[in-house]
């Protein structure tokens, strides 16, 4: 296969610093605009900065191996990287050349321009930006999306924790007189904690609900719908089935995901004050959501921490007041007490969290890297739920197929400490289902 020649877009490099061992022995060209753009990013404190100052480094590292106006090998069996300008002659002329993305692509048809008098390579220009891929497109140029960090082809594709199988009838009788039903491995794919509803072949209005452990384990029946969890129960079956992996302290890593008005968070926080101030599995709720997508700073706002966190944490706050039946009092007393912490993502780097039920909302809005930082302060006796709707996303650097709550649905779904679930119905309200499912 021939050589290709890849102009990367910041928007690349501020997603993934690591995207220069992505394109095996082909090589990258890299825009002087971007390298601008990237050195304007470097002082954020967020997931943004630290990529900025990553691919920094790593070009630095590049940098002493020679030239890189020149061209320089990224490592043995990678192509070459090279650090170029480009011709204001190859942009036509009603493209505004003051305009950052115009000038990556003036670079790109520069460089295509060079390779079909020298080499006539494919040059393909990569960005994360759709508008980028269409002006691109339309100027002729091959464009296509940052691939490497997609866990899932698109939103659709994302594992919903649920499936159906068809069984004899009998098997159904089994279930529900306590006898041990298997699944047979090879007959069905099946992940670990995965739900099953179990229909009859004989008359399709049979069914029961089951949670798949392992082909070598029966399947385990679920939290009945009946029962109260924190005056709180389930309305759906998928709700039943998240409140399954919520109670269990065998699966310490869950997953939620669904629209607006689906109750992922308040079932999480249901649990989690039930398991806390009820049955005492845990000291302490741990609760909080990244803050970038808003757009502002955190240290801008007066206040303690708790304070400057609670415009972020206000659905949380709604939440935690409704299930404490409006008693503001006594929700103010557990946080001052410290058994209901507010806590900004910032500081959670530095901590190991113990002995806790930990809620993260909106974790659709985090990177890949963030959500493995968050993960790995998990220490021991901790249960931490994962809530967030990837059809929601305000970070421009990610998306439905590359965020933080899809990379962790589909890289921890064959492990058997992890639940996931998609809620599908809203339940809020009768507005905010028509407007989910029609605005």
């Amino acid at each position: 296969m021939a050589k290709k020649v890849y102009v990367l877009d910041t928007s690349v490099y501020l997603t993934d610093a690591s995207c220069l061992t992505s394109f095996f022995n082909n090589d990258i060209v890299i825009p002087l605009k971007v390298l601008e753009e990237i050195d304007k990013h470097k002082k954020r404190q967020d997931s943004v900065g630290s990529q900025a100052r990553s691919i920094i480094r790593n070009l630095d590292k590049l940098r002493l191996k020679g030239s890189l106006s020149k061209g320089v090998r990224i490592d043995k069996g990678l192509g070459m990287i090279r650090v170029t300008s480009y011709n204001p002659l190859a942009l036509p002329d009603d493209l505004d050349l003051e305009d950052s993305d115009n000038q990556i692509i003036a670079t790109a048809l520069s460089e295509q321009e060079l390779q079909k008098a020298v080499k006539s390579r494919k040059v393909v220009v990569v960005s994360r930006d759709i508008n980028m891929r269409v002006k691109c497109d339309a100027l002729g140029l091959l464009t296509e999306d940052y691939q490497a960090e997609k866990v899932v082809k698109d939103s659709d594709g994302l594992y919903t924790g649920r499936t159906e199988i068809l069984v004899d009838e009998q098997e159904i009788d089994k279930f529900y007189n306590n006898e041990n039903v298997f699944i047979e491995e090879g007959a069905h794919s099946l992940s670990p904690n995965q739900f099953i509803m179990l229909i009859s072949n004989a008359n399709e209005k049979k069914t029961a609900l089951a949670r798949f452990v392992n082909y070598k384990q029966p399947l385990r029946k679920i939290v009945s719908s009946s029962k109260k969890i924190w005056s709180t129960t389930a309305r759906n079956k998928e709700q039943q089935f998240a409140l399954d992996l919520l109670l269990n302290p065998a699966i310490p890593v869950v997953s939620l995901v669904g629209k607006a008005g689906s109750g992922k968070t308040l079932l999480a926080l249901a649990a989690g004050l039930e398991q806390t101030f009820e049955t005492h599995q845990y000291k302490k709720i741990v609760v909080t959501k990244p803050v970038e997508p808003v757009g502002k700073d955190i240290g801008f706002l007066p206040g303690s921490m708790e304070e400057k966190m609670m415009p972020w944490l206000a659905p949380i706050q709604d939440n935690l007041q409704f299930l404490m039946g409006d008693d503001r009092a006594t929700l103010e007393m557990y946080i001052a007490k410290g058994q209901i912490e507010v806590e900004a993502m910032t500081f959670i780097r530095g901590r190991s969290i113990s002995n806790a039920f930990i809620v993260i909302d909106e974790v659709q809005n985090m990177t890949q890297h963030e959500i493995k930082t968050v993960l790995t302060r998990v220490g021991e006796g901790t249960k931490i739920v994962l809530t967030g709707d990837i059809e929601q996303i305000d970070n421009v650097y990610i998306d439905a197929t590359n965020n933080g709550l899809s990379y962790v649905v589909e890289t921890l779904k064959e492990e058997e400490i992890t639940g996931h679930i998609t809620l599908l119905k809203g339940e809020r309200s009768q507005v905010a289902s028509i407007a989910a499912a029609k605005l």
